[in-house]
């Protein structure tokens, strides 16, 4: 159900206004002057704000420009009984989606209303859509590793190097491997993502390298692998460690010749490609259990970048989640939420088991369960859910 706020100092007005949208299914708040209305604007998110330009304490024009300054994205539609063209476009030019006038047509404020709601929405679709297609998101921390971790990367990005970057599940092995080849000379090339784990060991062959048709029941068409997709750019094997002993034979094979052929066929296929690995095992470990070939473990390991766990890096957690609220909050459409110093304390003594990915996660159910800052009481209530 969509909120809205309105805003008049005519109690009759608010009433009428009130019954007829609540009528239209909307859930609707009031407030009788500027400063009320400012202050639930600014504790609780509206798809919609309906506001009068003529109030005492604090006037239409004025809310407008502290509602901007507050969250920019909410539409504010004007409504007076004393307006000119004049205060109608002053109105306007400082941000307001709409002006209507007292008394309101029915029809014309309702199609207002739904229209601002629809274009409130794109806004918000449209910015979590460039967050996700950005090329590659930023690296937190000003912690010593990952100082040392962003130098690391600075001086093999430029090269070819092999990379296996180790660490455990959620620390953000793969965000080292998306900065490696933004950084690398083959960055206006392809980023082509293999999680190993996910793939069932009698099909891994198959996605590296491709098939023919016909080579096994369900090749109904030629497939192209992943490798050969990567061709120019960078292949990035997730969780190495699950691959099966027969696919990092072949794997072997692509470093060392630079060649693959696909399951069924018997032509050698050119690839060009920088093979970055990750892994939450110790490989050596796996070698020693004959689950993992040593050649295979020297291919790869050239660099060796160890990500650390978040327990190993508490004092980014402030920077981290500042983001995660920046970020979180403009994908909900609401005003970013502040975090009590006790409340951030608190979070940093806590023993992050899932790492930066658990982080997020606490951050995000934080958001939608505490109120406009996020105190102490609620991090003990809501970090560790009841089980």
């Amino acid at each position: 159900m969509s909120n809205i706020l309105i805003i008049d100092d005519e109690k009759a007005i608010r009433k009428t206004l009130s019954e007829i949208l609540s009528y239209e299914g909307y859930k609707i708040e009031e407030a009788g002057d500027g400063e009320e209305g400012l202050k639930k604007f600014k504790e609780k998110a509206y798809d919609v704000v309906l506001c009068d330009i003529k109030m005492p304490k604090l006037d239409g024009i004025e809310f407008l420009d502290k509602a901007r300054e507050a969250n920019p994205d909410v539409p504010v539609i004007m409504i007076s009984g004393h307006g000119t063209i004049e205060t109608a476009v002053e109105a306007v030019k400082k941000g307001a989606y709409d002006y209507i006038s007292k008394p309101p047509d029915l029809n014309r404020l309702l199609i207002t209303i739904r229209n601002a709601m629809d274009k409130n929405n794109l806004v918000t679709e449209t910015k979590v859509l460039k967050r996700k297609v950005s090329k590659v998101e930023e690296m937190i921390g000003e912690s010593a590793p990952i100082i040392k971790i962003k130098e690391t990367i600075d001086k093999v990005a430029p090269t070819d190097a092999r990379i296996l970057v180790t660490g455990e599940n959620g620390v953000g092995k793969e965000l080292v491997a998306r900065w490696v080849h933004e950084k690398s000379n083959r960055a206006t090339g392809p980023l082509v993502e293999v999680n190993c784990a996910a793939i069932p060991s009698e099909l891994i062959e198959s996605e590296l390298f491709g098939h023919e048709k016909g080579s096994f029941t369900s090749a109904v068409k030629q497939r192209i692998g992943k490798f050969e997709q990567a061709t120019g750019g960078t292949l990035f094997l997730d969780e190495i460690g699950d691959m099966s002993l027969s696919a990092q034979a072949k794997v072997l094979r692509a470093l060392q010749e630079g060649k693959i052929t696909r399951v069924g066929g018997d032509k050698d296929i050119s690839v060009d490609v920088r093979v970055i690995a990750a892994t939450n095992k110790d490989l050596l470990k796996e070698v020693d259990d004959k689950n993992f070939r040593l050649d295979l473990y020297h291919r790869l390991s050239v660099i060796i970048i160890h990500v650390p766990s978040l327990n190993d890096r508490r004092e980014d957690i402030p920077l981290l989640v500042d983001k995660f609220l920046a970020d979180i909050c403009a994908d909900y459409g609401i005003p970013k939420k502040g975090i009590d110093k006790d409340a951030l304390d608190a979070l940093k003594q806590h023993n992050w088991t899932g790492n930066i990915r658990e982080l997020r996660n606490v951050v995000e159910r934080l958001i939608i369960l505490s109120g406009k800052t996020i105190i102490p009481d609620d991090v003990h209530a809501y970090v560790v859910p009841k089980r």
